[in-house]
């Protein structure tokens, strides 16, 4: 097979003048100048690997009839290669039904070339050369081809994109660290895998979102670290994008966020906030700093609390309408809301959480009962609708003492890594054991690293 033999076979389908698809591919304006420029751009990567021009044939099969041929060269320019007319028949043959592809080889053995066959890959066989009929009315003349239009201009995001990876920073941990510390920068090296995704870890958590988003982390047993995940989530959304992240305790009665968390100068909760909920409605006189009266601030973990209604003989409760009401109003002051559910998926403001959740966060520890009930979950979420939101669902497995059941472990891990986007393994804590205020500051390395880790996992999801 020869280059002669090579056919770009192109389906256009126009909506407007600058809209449509090439090759099931939609074009608008926005990435080319004109759908034709589009079926150029299609053709020129592959006359490049060949390194000559190739035959391209452009078919419009829902917009106005439009069928032309174009030598498609490697630098990007196109010469006409002339249509192919349609085919003259006998009046006897008048009536007889042939396919596109047959027409257009019958028309090309009429005038003297082969027409090349779209329908396979594979050459056609040389034509018999047709024997001119004495009574046969001349072809029609040629249509005119389109113009062929100049390649789009270079444009800055063109020039932009063409830039170099930035240098990777040197080493800022460990001995790699202090070698160039010691020698005054003089020797530099690279860091270790460990550095790295630690550094790829932040930033996936400092990337930029489209909007505020929603994390809910739910199991629906006591004991299932939610409360602990809610808060190293927000702690660690906080110091690495540097503040308007709230954690909020959406339980449904009476949660234990607010007791896990620092305590501020106030102890109002949710229920206090709902109460005055209209002064934050207006968009023209809301402050966030109004918030600091509802919201007890986590200092350098530059986060804030929400807790739940903590009055023992308060009748007050928070419902769907009432989590609706709240969640509309809070997501103009944070960036980020990690909600802590409470265990009774029943409750309407379960249901609302898990409906405004940009990211469900699935929390076990590596226990059967914890676990059992975080399967459960999953499965209901599935039977009520959520099946989409429970596939794209980050799963974090935690530790509940320093040596795990690892046959239990393994067993977790390949349920829900079937189950859900992603499973996590966070390690056991003792600064965590006494169930007094989480300071993130007081977690051992790995336990931190292994939190950043997991919160990237539930930032990729927003």
């Amino acid at each position: 097979m020869t280059l002669n033999d090579v056919v770009v076979p192109i389906e256009i389908q126009t909506f407007s003048t600058e809209e449509g698809t090439v090759n099931g591919q939609p074009v608008t304006k926005g990435n080319y100048r004109t759908i034709h420029d589009a079926c150029i751009a299609l053709a020129v990567p592959l006359a490049q690997r060949a390194g000559a021009p190739l035959l391209t044939h452009a078919v419009d099969t829902i917009g106005s009839p439009l069928e032309y041929w174009l030598h498609v060269h490697p630098d990007g320019q196109a010469t006409p290669a002339g249509p192919i007319p349609e085919p003259r028949q006998d009046p006897a043959e008048a009536g007889s039904s042939m396919t596109r592809a047959e027409r257009r080889r019958h028309a090309a053995e009429q005038d003297g070339r082969a027409a090349p066959n779209l329908e396979s890959p594979t050459p056609a066989a040389p034509p018999t050369p047709a024997v001119p009929v004495a009574s046969a009315s001349p072809p029609p003349p040629a249509a005119a081809a389109p113009p062929v239009a100049a390649p789009p201009s270079p444009t800055l995001d063109d020039l932009l994109a063409t830039r170099p990876a930035p240098p990777e920073d040197p080493a800022q941990l460990g001995w790699r660290a202090a070698v160039r510390k010691l020698t005054g920068g003089l020797i530099t090296l690279r860091p270790n895998e460990f550095e790295v995704a630690r550094r790829r870890g932040i930033a996936a958590v400092q990337r930029s979102l489209a909007g505020p988003r929603t994390v809910v982390v739910i199991n629906p047993k006591g004991g299932a670290s939610k409360t602990t995940a809610s808060l190293l989530l927000a702690a660690t959304f906080g110091i690495h994008r540097g503040g308007y992240t709230l954690a909020w305790d959406n339980n449904e009665t009476r949660g234990t966020m607010g007791w896990r968390a620092k305590q501020g100068r106030h102890t109002n909760t949710a229920v206090d906030l709902l109460r005055e909920l209209d002064r934050f409605e207006d968009a023209r006189s809301a402050r966030i700093g109004d918030l600091d009266n509802f919201v007890r601030g986590q200092g350098s973990a530059q986060f804030d609390v929400l807790a739940s209604d903590e009055d023992a003989a308060s009748a007050a409760s928070i419902d769907a309408d009432a989590f609706t009401a709240l969640h509309r109003s809070l997501s103009r002051f944070y960036r980020v809301i990690v909600v802590d559910t409470g265990n009774n998926m029943r409750a309407s403001n379960w249901d609302a959480a898990v409906e405004a959740a940009d990211q469900v966060v699935i929390v076990s520890t590596i226990r059967e009962d914890t676990g059992q009930s975080a399967a459960w979950v999953a499965d209901a979420l599935g039977e009520k609708g959520f099946a989409e939101k429970v596939a794209s669902a980050v799963t974090i497995l935690a530790a509940p003492g320093p040596d795990p059941d690892r046959e239990l472990s393994g067993r977790l891990r390949d349920h829900f890594g079937r189950l859900t986007r992603a499973v996590t393994l966070v390690p056991f804590d003792p600064s965590l054991v006494a169930g007094g205020p989480i300071n993130i500051d007081l977690l051992s390395p790995a336990s931190r690293d292994a939190w950043l880790q997991a919160t990237a996992l539930v930032a990729d999801g927003l």
